[in-house]
């Protein structure tokens, strides 16, 4: 009977290593998660507060010429947290401008689920978020206090959160052991929190059935039409590759051998020069049309998997750049094809235009969602209406219903992310 088969210690530690950037990467994104929530919070509680000013003045007439502007106000709103999950989490469908009046708004199901949301996440969510902010900075602050205690003044030497004196090393690193408690409460609590936090708007903020189908029907209609147009795009470009390519040199052949055939009937010498170059065309018709095939379905995907075909596209790219791919398994060829062709336009428009140093190419895989992330050092200023590829890229996802959002702040840096859908 065999024996079972141990983990070796390498492997052990590799994963130990991976699970805590798992962890870290989980707690960090909370964190931001947090922040974000908090920024909408603040915005949910101005609207908050402009309904209220907005009701409580409608008794001297005032609050009447207030209120149409209400809706909007809560749209816009809205609009925002939805935006903000649909980054960290399955999209929430945008609903477009709110219905026109006071009256026509409070009908609509939409907004009246908006105006819950609005309240929720303008209490509940704010106090997560100011909750959240003020647990990680006084964490940092209070750990950090032995090193800096002793330049406060003589007479204010505590820190925030702290209900005792600090005149001593003793003091001081008590503060910083309640900074790591705080640590440790935000390292347990933290993703608990943020999904909290985003609780109501994932439960309000989505669009109700009907208008879910509606609005579902219409995003597939739009993305149809990218599918064909990227599909027609696609058969000219090899259309004019096979054309302006392989078929000339392959004429260029054909007349090379008449030519060749002829010399020989007559006993030239040039002959064998003619069969000679016919040769060489023919082996540049064969590169080109090997480039053309390539350029439809990447035989690498097939022979090394998207793993190993990123890999290759990152040591050909004239940045040096890095690959984090995670166990992904195979996906469909489809997809893989997808991600291989955005990375590999990413990874030609960073070589060109960016003037980066680096450049990271990260994929992960979680469920039926696999993530595509291309970063890079360079002076960013990256526009899509400036033809730099980048329409084509989003062509080419969304046509898989996939998500594509790119940051390119002058200065840099400049990140890529892709989402598509692979299956389970």
């Amino acid at each position: 009977m065999m024996a079972a088969h141990q983990p070796e210690p390498a492997d052990t530690r590799r994963n130990d290593r991976r699970g805590v950037a798992t962890r870290a990467r989980d707690v960090f994104h909370a964190f931001e998660h947090l922040v974000g929530g908090l920024s909408t919070a603040l915005l949910a509680l101005a609207a908050l507060v402009w309904l209220a000013v907005a009701g409580l003045t409608c008794v001297i007439g005032v609050g009447l010429l207030l209120l149409p502007a209400v809706p909007r106000v809560v749209r816009s709103v809205a609009e925002r947290e939805r935006d903000r999950l649909s980054r960290w989490g399955p999209e929430i469908v945008r609903l477009g401008p709110a219905p026109a009046g006071a009256r026509a708004a409070l009908a609509d199901p939409a907004v009246r689920r908006e105006l819950c949301w609005i309240l929720a996440h303008g209490t509940l969510g704010l106090f997560l978020g100011v909750a959240g902010l003020t647990m990680v900075l006084n964490a940092v602050q209070n750990i950090t206090y032995p090193l800096w205690w002793r330049a406060l003044p003589a007479e204010d030497p505590t820190p925030t959160l702290v209900f005792w004196d600090v005149r001593d090393d003793a003091g001081a690193m008590a503060v910083a052991i309640l900074g790591v408690g705080m640590a440790v409460c935000f390292l347990v609590l933290g993703t608990g929190m943020a999904r909290l936090q985003a609780w109501p708007g994932r439960r309000l903020l989505a669009p109700t059935a009907d208008v879910d189908l509606s609005l579902r029907i219409a995003e597939l209609s739009a993305t149809r039409a990218a599918a064909l147009d990227a599909h027609a795009a696609e058969l000219r470009r090899i259309e004019r590759s096979l054309h302006d390519g392989a078929q000339n040199r392959l004429v260029a052949v054909t007349v090379m051998l008449g030519a060749a055939r002829r010399a020989l009937a007559r006993d030239r010498p040039d002959a064998e020069d003619m069969l000679e170059r016919a040769q060489e065309t023919a082996e540049q018709a064969l590169a080109e049309l090997r480039t053309v095939v390539r350029g439809i379905l990447p035989p690498v995907l097939a022979d090394r998997g998207l793993a190993g075909a990123l890999a290759g596209l990152a040591a050909n790219c004239g940045v040096p750049c890095r690959v984090d791919v995670d166990a992904l398994g195979r996906c469909p060829a489809s997809i893989e094809a997808t991600a291989y062709f955005v990375t590999a336009e990413a990874l030609t428009n960073i070589s060109r235009h960016s003037r980066a140093r680096h450049a990271t190419v990260t994929v992960r895989r979680e469920g039926d969602r696999l993530s595509l992330r291309i970063e890079d050092d360079g002076v960013g200023g990256a526009d899509e209406r400036h033809g730099s590829g980048l329409t084509g890229i989003r062509s080419r996802v969304e046509a898989h219903d996939g998500r594509l959002t790119l940051t390119s702040p002058p200065g840099g840096p400049t990140t890529l992310e892709v989402e598509l859908s692979c299956g389970s």
